[in-house]
Order: C-alpha cells, then structure tokens, then sequence
C-alpha cells in the first residue's frame, strides 16, 4: 500500500476499534441497568449497591480496554494524526442517526485523549461543541407515555400497571387517594379544577439505593406540573410514599449530592429534554450525570463553561470562604461552579500527600453520597486566556500551585483541577442570615453528619467552613481530604488523667494511634455560639457520645443499608410510619 492507503486503512482500524469499544459499553451499561428492577422487586439491596459501583467503574474500564485493543494492533500507527482525523468523519458517519450520538461522540474524544493528553481541544480531530450543537438523534420513540382522564384511582391504577411490578402494595388504594388529594390542592392553586387532564409519565422507573421513582408531568393550559411518586418497601408491602409536586422539590431528588440513577435508556437527550421541562433550573450537565452518564455530564459541564466566557467578560476569581490548607479553589461571580487545584504543599497539621488527596476524591465518587457530598468532575489540560483570571489569582497560582498551572503566552494552563458545584460555605451563611434562617440550617447540619456516617463516612473535619448550604438549604460537606470510613475509625472515651498536673502537660498522657477519635473533643470544633450552639447540643447532642458511634459502627458491619430519602419526612403521607435511619 501507498501512504494514503496506509493512512487510509489505519483510520478504518481505529474507527472500528472505537465503535466496537463503544458498543460494549453501551450493552454492559444497559445489562447492569436492567438488573435493578429484579433487585428491587427482590429487596436486594447489596446487589444495588454492588451493580452502582460496577457501573461507575465502567466507563473508564471501556477506554482502557480499547485503547488496549487499538495497540495491540501492529498494523495502527496510533500516534497518526492524520489517520485520526479520518477516523472522526469515518465514526461521525457511522453514529450520526443513532439515538447515543452525544455519547458516542464524548466516547470517541474520551479514547483520542488519552492518546493525546492536548492542552486544551484539537479541533481537527476531537469532537468539538459545534459538533454536540449539530448532533441530532434519529426520529426517536417517546420516552414517555400519555395518559388522559379524571383524576381518580382508575387513571394511577393504569400507570401503575404498565410498569408490571406484579408485587403486593400494603394499602394502594390509601395512596392514590393521597396522591389525588395533593394533586387537587396544587390545581385547586392554578385555578385548574376541571379534573380532565394530561399525565405524561417516563416509561421506566428511575431506581436509587432502597428506592424506584415513578417521574412524569402534568400537562395544565399554560404549564406542567412536576409528578415524582417514590415507591419503598416495608414490612407490609410497596408503598408510594409521597408524592412530589414542584420543581423544587424534584430537582433536590435529582440533586448533584446523590448516586446516579439506573434507568432504562434507549434515547439519552429525549430523556433529559423531559426531565428539564420539569426542572428547568438544573443544567444540563447535571442531569447527564443524574442518569449514569456522568463521563457525558462532564462535556457538557465544559461546554456550559465555554458558553459562560464567551457571553461575560466576568474573570476567575479566588472562591469565597476560608483558604484551605490542601486546595487552591477559584470561581465566576455568575458560573455555579467553583474549580479546585491541588497546593504543591499542604499546610501545617496537614501530612496528606497528592496521591492521598485524588484517593479521596476517588472514594467519593465510589461511594454511596447519602444526598450529603457533593459529587466532583475532574477535568485535566485546560487552557484559558490570561485576561480571565484575576491579578489575586495568578498571583495564588504562582506561589501555591506552580506544579499544577502554568502561564505561557498569555494563556492560563491547567493541568488538574476538580469541580463542584458552588455552594455557600456554611460558616458565612450562619454569619449572614437572621437567627430564623439559621436555626434549621444548623439542625440539618446534624442530620448531614448522622446521614454521611449511616453511610460509612466520616467527614474527619467538623468545622463549619467545610460545610455548605444549597439554594434550598441543604447542607451538604466538600472537603474530602481528611474523609475515611467509619468503620475504620476507633471512637474512644477521653481517658481521664491519672494525676493533676497531667491535664497541663504538653504532651498526651496517654497512647494515641491514627485512627482514635474521641467524639467528646468533636465538640471543640463545632464553632456554632449561643442560641445555635444550644439547639444543635439540644438535638445532635449524641453526635458527642462514644456509644453513637459505636451503635452506627455495629449496624454497618452487620450488613445494614440506612434509610436515606430524598425528601424529608413531614412530605411523607401521613398514614405511613416512620423509617427509621
């Protein structure tokens, strides 16, 4: 063969080792996805949880193994630029009506960056936002289905059927009369009492740790409503056990603080165009992510970020809040995101080391986040222009960060950086807001610890700056670098000093090794004063007592999975009875 035959053949190797790659990615997604209804129907909690992080680790699998194929081709020049820019329009043809082509496309770029770790895009041979924007599926199948009547038990009794659960509810009828009576008090609101309406609800169920989700919408003349029903199980049989009516109240379920869903997917962006309707505040990326996709939620993060610099000429700027001993964390005043990067040292006490810092991160995303950690992107070679950063900080890069960003030529390169999403830090939202506001933000901050912990985390540090508050109040924690697992820790009573004179010693009287927690010196860190002190003492004051965390520590090693819901308790109907955590 000639060059341009070689060039030529190398580009159909690489496009079929990709699609090939791709493909299995997608079946195994889907077989991983599709076990959930029979664990759930089977009360197999383990097995959820064990098939959530098989399928976190999947993608990343799929690009390794791959990659691994394209090399283990002697005839693939794999370094050929050229090759694989025929490769692109080669695969761009080939996916162009499928109804994944945004995912294949994140797929193909995800294989050709790790065999070109570029600074920034290479337009020639990655698929660009230009691409995304043009992408559009073949004439796809509704992921919803339509169903018109009165409201009354008959219209859910259908819906209910379609899903063909085929298992025993404790009291259905209870449940739909509740379901109705919420939805005659919302439509009661929008003047809209005529009782003949539209229910579009997403043909397959959306299920989470203990939980399935039916999601959907109500169609009235000039809106829709939202229309979440949780089923659960108890000792009795399958409940619904609320039923969810506003934006609000949905997108928390939804929140960027959760485990992804595992649901049915035959058409990706049809799925998130229906959930935006009913969440027309929660970006795009986050929605991605909320459905397992989180390595396709990360390129629309970056485009959404792309998007935010060409229409403002707002700068990055060093984050609110206290500096952090371990991460250097920067923002846009309007961009709903704060990036982080690793310090080249860490301050005093800190012994931590990178490797430690991304093994923490890791873990997170592994985890299950109990709707309490803030789930993370990690982003690797970016490149900015110089003007969009602050003189404060390039300054903080230059001193704190020079092993991770670099100035040249005007540009700004970054070569590690982790997002989140932008919260207020729980300290200055305590200093900012009326006692009124603050008093129930610190009782959710108990909770937030009692739900990380019945989760098997420990937070490690309890100081308020580590902390934050969502725009709906949540608090929810972000600084993973002194996290681990609670079974890994040994909480122990402060022993009491045998002579006096020992109590001003400089030194400990006594033995402590890594892993010793004294919960009655966690008290120490709290930072909470006067009325707030008294009220979190009032009602976490266990948080402080060796048996708490001895009794957390004996449920989790006996196989026990919490009850964490998306909703709190008072949304619940009131003929159910209480979960306990």
């Amino acid at each position: 063969m000639n060059h341009s035959e070689t060039v030529l053949e190398n580009a159909r190797r690489c496009t079929q080792r990709v699609l090939q790659g791709f493909d299995h990615f997608q079946q195994q997604f889907r077989e991983i996805t599709l076990r959930s209804k029979s664990r759930f129907i089977n009360h197999d909690w383990h097995g959820i949880q064990a098939d959530a992080i098989e399928r976190l680790r999947l993608y990343t699998d799929s690009v390794r193994q791959c990659l691994e194929r394209i090399r283990q081709d002697e005839s693939v020049d794999l370094l050929n630029r050229s090759a694989w820019f025929l490769s692109k329009r080669a695969y761009h043809r080939l996916v162009e009506n499928r109804q994944d082509i945004e995912i294949a496309f994140t797929f193909f770029n995800s294989v050709l960056r790790k065999v070109f770790p570029t600074i920034g895009i290479n337009k020639r041979i990655e698929f660009t936002d230009q691409d995304f924007q043009k992408a559009s599926p073949g004439t796809p199948r509704p992921v919803h289905q339509s169903y018109q009547g009165r409201l009354d038990i008959l219209l859910f009794k259908k819906i209910l059927h379609d899903f063909g659960l085929e298992v025993p509810f404790a009291d259905l009828d209870t449940d739909l009369l509740s379901i109705i009576a919420s939805l005659q008090e919302v439509l009661k609101l929008k003047n809209d009492t005529e009782g003949y309406f539209r229910v579009d609800i997403i043909r397959s169920l959306f299920y989470r740790n203990k939980g399935a989700y039916i999601i959907g919408r109500i169609s009235l003349k000039d809106e829709k409503i939202p229309l979440l029903l949780p089923l659960l199980y108890t000792e009795s049989g399958l409940i619904i056990d609320t039923a969810l009516l506003t934006s609000d109240e949905v997108s928390i379920v939804f929140s960027f603080t959760r485990s992804y869903f595992h649901v049915e997917i035959e058409n990706p962006s049809e799925l998130i165009k229906f959930l935006k309707s009913i969440m027309p505040h929660k970006p795009i990326s986050e929605l991605y992510t909320a459905i397992g996709y989180n390595r396709h939620g990360k390129t629309e993060l970056y485009r959404e970020l792309v998007t935010h610099l060409e229409k403002t000429h707002e700068q990055f700027e060093i984050a609110r809040g206290e500096k952090g001993m371990v991460m250097l964390v920067f923002s846009m005043p309007s961009f709903d995101v704060v990036f982080k990067v690793i310090k080249d040292s860490f301050d005093q006490p800190k012994s931590l080391t990178r490797l430690d810092v991304h093994s923490k991160y890791q873990m997170v995303f592994q985890h299950d986040r109990a709707g309490r950690l803030i789930d993370v992107q990690e982003f690797g070679y970016l490149k900015f222009e110089k003007s969009r950063f602050s003189k404060n900080l390039l300054e903080e890069f230059k001193t704190q960060a020079a092993r991770t960003v670099s100035v040249k030529a005007g540009l700004v390169l970054i070569q590690h950086v982790y997002s989140e999403r932008k919260l207020t830090p729980l300290n200055l939202y305590l200093k900012e807001v009326p006692e009124e506001k603050a008093v129930p933000v610190v009782l959710d901050f108990g909770y937030t610890i009692k739900e990380l912990v019945a989760a098997n985390i420990f937070p490690g540090d309890i100081l308020l700056k580590n902390f934050g508050v969502t725009r709906h109040g949540r608090v929810v924690f972000y600084d993973y670098d002194e996290l681990c697992l609670v079974t890994d820790c040994n909480f122990r009573e402060f022993p009491q000093a045998a002579y006096e004179d020992d109590e001003y010693s400089a030194e400990p009287w006594f033995r402590v090794t890594e892993n010793d927690i004294f919960p009655s010196e966690l008290k120490t860190f709290l930072g909470l004063q006067g009325t707030l002190r008294d009220v979190f003492l009032k009602n976490h004051g266990d948080l402080f007592e060796v048996s708490f965390w001895h009794k957390i520590q004996a449920s989790i090693r006996a196989g026990e999975i919490p009850n964490i819901f998306p909703y709190p308790e008072k949304k619940r109907f009131k003929h159910h009875k209480p979960f306990p955590l």
